[in-house]
């Protein structure tokens, strides 16, 4: 009886090890189907845009965002992703238009942004910057401006001078959301460092004067003293009759003639308005808006542009103005850009510029507010 049980325990435990054996070689053989079948689909091809945005998310939000866009992408490519990293969000540079399935997931996860720098000038239009954007990102200049002029705030300032890296690829209202928000987010925060709170439509304002500034200061030091002498004109009631502020849009680089004074009816005609443009006239840097908010003190009223230094000599009086006038007859334009003489005035326009906006109280500038359209 003994050997009998033994011999059929011995059939059981072998029955058991061939299940067992069985199982495991399932499972493998299941894992080597799963296996060729995901290197089969791995390989089945990919179209796409050699830059391509991913949107911020999980990965499950961002495979639904490709799938919707055409990519026909599913659990399948989700479980791949997550088994070898997390994707990239922004605009990415893939660098193919056709590969594999395989290839595409790993560009997803190891792809760097496809950057490109432009630069806005300070004094430079909207209507310039955006031929210029549409040459150098192969964009349309004209779906540039159609959205520009849907979504801008005013009719230039809406886009801060700066320099800016693009994604290459971005598409035309992507651009411009983009610099919209980028260039509103940077109005916020130095509003609120100098105010404590932003208000959109009093900042534009300021960025009017700041816009006549940028176009008339011949340095980031002079930009406090044209400040002071805009607003002492404006509160004499007088006409600031600045060239600069008919350099706007299409004539952003021209030379302003007596024909041009004469024929332009807009608010940019400071010889005809007697406040500011109604709209900034330029792109401005944030100097010129500090400048506009903190005025160095003067009694200036006059300035004009010295023949050997390229800087301006200002001036309280006509009489003083008229010499400052008298004194570049003759006198080449070697523009220097060194002043010899400079005043308490200088240094405190100086200062004003070096000085952190958190240390320095704005000046009230209401009477200002009350010349602007």
């Amino acid at each position: 009886m003994p050997e009998y049980r033994n011999e059929k325990s011995d059939i059981v435990i072998k029955k058991r090890k061939r299940k067992a054996n069985l199982i495991v070689f399932n499972i493998i053989e299941f894992i080597l189907v799963c296996f060729i079948a995901v290197l089969f689909y791995g390989t089945t091809s990919i179209t796409s845009t050699k830059v391509l945005y991913i949107p911020k998310g999980s990965t499950s939000y961002i495979i639904s965002y490709l799938n919707t866009n055409g990519f026909e992408m599913g659990v399948v490519d989700e479980l791949m992703i997550k088994s070898m990293g997390y994707v990239q969000s922004g605009w990415i540079d893939i660098n193919e238009n056709k590969l594999t399935r395989l290839d595409f997931i790993y560009k997803l996860i190891t792809s760097k942004a496809a950057l490109k720098s432009i630069t806005l000038i300070p004094g430079e239009t909207s209507y310039i910057f955006l031929k210029k954007l549409a040459v150098e990102f192969n964009l349309s200049e004209e779906k540039l401006t159609e959205l520009y002029k849907q979504y801008a705030y005013k009719a230039d300032g809406n886009i801060l001078a700066d320099t800016y890296m693009l994604p290459i690829g971005m598409k035309e209202d992507y651009m411009i959301f983009y610099l919209f928000s980028q260039t509103n987010k940077k109005y916020e925060e130095f509003s609120k460092k100098i105010f404590g709170y932003y208000d959109k439509r009093k900042w534009f304002n300021y960025l009017s004067l700041a816009s006549v500034i940028q176009k008339e200061a011949a340095t980031t030091n002079e930009m406090p003293i044209v400040a002071s002498v805009i607003h002492n004109r404006l509160k004499k009631g007088m006409k600031l009759q600045m060239d600069g502020t008919l350099n706007y849009g299409e004539y952003s680089n021209t030379v302003v003639t007596a024909d041009r004074i004469r024929d332009d009816n807009t608010t940019y005609n400071t010889y005809k308005n007697p406040s500011l443009p109604s709209d900034p006239v330029c792109a401005v840097s944030l100097d010129a808006i500090k400048a506009g908010i903190f005025p160095v003190k003067s009694d200036y009223i006059y300035f004009v542009r010295d023949n050997r230094t390229g800087l301006h000599k200002f001036a309280s009086t006509f009489e003083q103005h008229q010499a400052n006038i008298n004194a570049n007859v003759g006198v080449a334009k070697t523009y220097t850009k060194v002043k010899t003489d400079e005043t308490q005035i200088d240094a405190e326009a100086e200062n004003i510029m070096k000085t952190d906006v958190t240390k320095q109280k704005p000046v009230s500038i209401k009477d200002l507010f009350n010349n602007i359209n």
